[in-house]
């Protein structure tokens, strides 16, 4: 069942094309990824799905309802981490999480102790005195100890050190051991990849790849090195064999996924020694689109 869905979704401001006729599903149970470029219209989307804009054309449904006119009821059953978190000055980073953690009508107080340990926050502070870091942790402390069915995180470890990053990362394979579902926008690719089911890239107001991370690795040329115990002749002849580099019976090249079995077939008879490939990360993906972007 498809938990988000957006079909044909566009937004303008004024002349300016933010969003144009976007389609995007996230089934239940997903870790989605959502990344790109800065003005490529990331916010844009994660502002419709929570009703806070309304769509020039298109529609975004979030629980099979439309994302503008039910956003009360949508409120109830996410949570939400921006990526730069506003407090109410005044209040304790306690009594912030409180509040937030009522909206849904649960209360695990518990697990908010638990939390606050977790993350190394001191919840009688006020929260004007909070780092960026510190009022991050207030948000995701509140949004974890909810009960929500789905989660929408926009940049959520923005201002946290690598060891909140990692707890982060820890609560979210914890998220996805209950089958809950995350909607997550992050620039930081190895993050993404780390967590993430599924992506999406988006350029210039268009989702440009979408789909499962494994599926999407045939995009870019695997990295291949070998050794043989004698020198390897006709490679360029293989399809789609690019970059190869000699030196005696050291190789190294790149080939498309889909050509490894004939590359290994070709190989055989020079005795190979050692065969290591590497998939292409993410961030190359990404790179890719944002490079032609440029």
């Amino acid at each position: 069942m498809a938990i988000i869905e957006a079909k044909q979704l566009s937004k303008y401001y004024g002349k300016v094309r933010a969003l144009h006729k976007v389609d995007l599903s996230v089934e239940a149970g997903d870790i989605y990824g959502f990344i790109g470029p800065n003005g490529a219209g990331k916010t844009t989307l994660i502002r419709l799905l929570l009703g806070i804009l309304r769509a020039d054309a298109g529609a975004a449904h979030v629980f099979n309802q439309d994302a503008w006119h039910h956003a009360v009821s949508i409120h109830k059953r996410i949570a939400y981490v921006p990526g730069d978190v506003k407090l109410w000055p005044n209040m304790t980073g306690g009594e912030v999480i409180d509040i937030l953690t009522s909206f849904n009508g649960h209360d695990n107080s518990k697990k908010k102790q638990e939390l606050i340990e977790t993350f190394d926050l001191d919840p009688t502070k006020k929260c004007r005195s909070y780092s960026k870091g510190n009022r991050q942790k207030v948000a995701l402390i509140a949004a974890f100890a909810s009960d929500a069915e789905l989660f929408i995180l926009d940049e959520p470890t923005s201002g946290l050190d690598p060891l909140m990053e990692r707890l982060f990362q820890e609560h979210i394979q914890a998220l996805k051991a209950e089958n809950k579902t995350v909607f997550l926008r992050s620039h930081i690719l190895r993050e993404v990849e780390t967590l993430c089911d599924k992506v999406s890239i988006i350029r210039q107001g268009e989702i440009i790849e979408s789909g499962a991370l494994k599926d999407l690795r045939h995009l870019r040329a695997t990295e291949v090195e070998i050794e043989s115990k004698h020198p390897i002749a006709d490679l360029e002849k293989i399809p789609s064999v690019s970059n190869v580099e000699k030196s005696g019976c050291h190789v190294r090249l790149h080939i498309d996924s889909a050509h490894i079995g004939a590359l290994i077939k070709h190989i055989a008879s020079s005795e190979v020694l050692s065969f290591h490939s590497t998939p292409p990360t993410l961030e190359q993906l990404f790179m890719r689109h944002y490079e032609r972007d440029e």
